[in-house]
């Protein structure tokens, strides 16, 4: 006898899908606000002569879902028979005991449907053979287009490899950019130039980069909450702050390592798990040395500790930069640094007073901040990011390191009030290295007065310019869909 009945399926399909009933019930659910995957979505979806599934890879609360019900609303509004739509997620208890294929075959024996399916799986991660499953409607149902969603990233990423070469895309979906925050909190935003790309900046004069730098002053106060809040839409659109990091905390942090982490990767220590966690927070942006963390905690093995990073890496909730060379200086080898995904979640960890009035916090947040971004920006791209730090003099560091085929750039953050860096500062020697092939520098700062090319006389120019300036402009670089240019 079946654990769950085909009527309980039925039930909770109904209440998962009201536009079978109200077509206009998917406004309730659906956001204005459009973020870039919505559109790498919908041209996967829609593709006239290249047919794929696409999936969509990020953390919890990053918008997932939002994505799909604004596909639905789109196809609705297009004329598609409200019917021919199913959206389901299998984090629902019930959902999580009945296959892909039940799931189908249920959905198409409640009405008589023609012509094409837009099937939306979310959380399909918990559902076993998920990827088998996909692989089979994909090459049998001619009639099917789908889009499905995942919390754990490499599991997808392992599917797609498996089986969906050729079949399905994965895409990754970080927090939104700063810009992105601006825009759905529907600000004012700065009128800038057409096109305007970070690469351009060194070559405005300084009352150019003056008048520029000016159009951001009534976003400061934003960029500040921003760091506070981080990219997640519901937070975003809070209005108790306090209240939104404990949801954070809760519901983000929380959840996905007490239950995620532990479903999916086989987590044997759920208190060694959080207590890592919360040694990665404490130490974020600085360089990781697991024989040092093993010993801090408990004296685990080091095998335990690379296991663990890996499951959190996997379950979107840190970056790892790894040391990358840049010319003829010698780099440290081996230690990755860690980055929190996003610098809101270390804040909710660690519950810091008056984080903003802290400089070096403010510096750590700013620089996760910053990683983030790139990562984002140069998605789907060959750009290798990670961080410079020289071997002999180990005080010598980059921050971020950008290698693509025909650029390197390099980003230093000092969110401070005084910025100056001095001649022997690893950015000032490698932009003076004929053998580094740097082609761009930025020297990111806190004060938006704090802008201009530095004095140092190197061959390639390295350009102060403020975080929320970087950050709103590489942002909004991205969401046009110049990203990774």
């Amino acid at each position: 006898m079946a654990i769950v009945s085909d009527e309980q399926v039925i039930k909770v399909l109904q209440q998962y899908n009201p536009w079978w009933r109200t077509p206009s019930a998917i406004k309730e659910e659906s956001k204005p606000q459009k973020r870039l995957a919505y559109y790498e979505a919908l041209k996967t979806l829609t593709h006239k002569s290249i047919r794929r599934f696409a999936v969509l890879s990020g953390m919890r609360r990053v918008g997932k879902t939002t994505i799909l019900y604004q596909i639905i609303e789109h196809l609705i509004d297009e004329g598609v028979n409200p019917k021919n739509i199913l959206y389901a997620t299998f984090d629902n208890p019930i959902l999580k005991l009945v296959n892909v294929e039940n799931v189908l075959s249920i959905y198409e024996s409640m009405y008589p449907i023609e012509g094409i399916q837009y099937i939306f799986f979310d959380e399909v991660q918990y559902t076993e053979n998920w990827e088998l499953w996909m692989k089979v409607i994909y090459d049998s149902r001619k009639d099917i287009r789908l889009i499905a969603t995942g919390s754990a990233s490499p599991i997808l990423e392992k599917g797609s490899a498996d089986s969906g070469t050729g079949r399905w895309s994965v895409l990754k979906i970080p927090t939104m950019s700063f810009y992105e925050y601006c825009r759905l909190l529907d600000l004012d935003l700065p009128l800038l130039p057409e096109d305007l790309r970070l690469s351009e900046l060194p070559g405005y004069g300084l009352a150019q980069l003056g008048d520029l730098m000016n159009k951001f002053i009534p976003l400061q106060n934003h960029f500040n909450r921003y760091l506070m809040i981080g990219g997640f839409p519901e937070l975003v659109l809070s209005d108790d702050d306090a209240y939104a990091q404990r949801m954070l905390r809760e519901d983000v942090v929380d959840k996905v390592i007490k239950r995620d982490v532990l479903s999916l990767f086989n987590i044997r220590s759920p208190l060694l798990m959080e207590k890592l966690f919360l040694y990665l927070c404490m130490n974020s942006t600085e360089i990781f040395n697991a024989t040092t963390a093993a010993k801090e905690l408990e004296n685990i093995s080091i095998t335990t500790i690379d296991s663990y990073i890996k499951a959190l890496e996997m379950s979107n909730l840190i970056y790892l930069a790894k040391p990358m060379n840049v010319g003829s200086k010698g780099s440290l080898k081996g230690k990755p640094k860690i980055f929190v995904a996003d610098a809101a979640i270390r804040n909710a960890v660690l519950m810091i007073d008056d984080v903003l009035s802290d400089e070096k916090e403010l510096g750590a947040m700013v620089e996760t901040t910053v990683y983030k971004h790139m990562v984002s920006f140069y998605q789907g791209s060959p750009a290798q990011l990670g961080y410079f730090r020289k071997a002999k003099d180990n005080k010598k560091e980059v921050d971020v390191v950008v290698e693509l085929p025909r650029q390197k750039i390099l980003c230093e953050v000092k969110y401070r009030n005084q910025s100056h860096i001095a001649e022997t500062d690893a950015i000032v020697e490698l932009c003076k290295d004929e053998k580094s092939k740097v082609t761009n520098a930025f020297l990111i700062t806190k004060r938006l007065d704090d802008f201009g090319i530095t004095r140092h006389e190197t061959m390639v120019p390295i350009l102060r310019v403020p975080a929320i300036a970087f950050l709103y402009i590489l942002g909004k670089t991205e969401a046009e869909g110049k990203n990774g240019m």
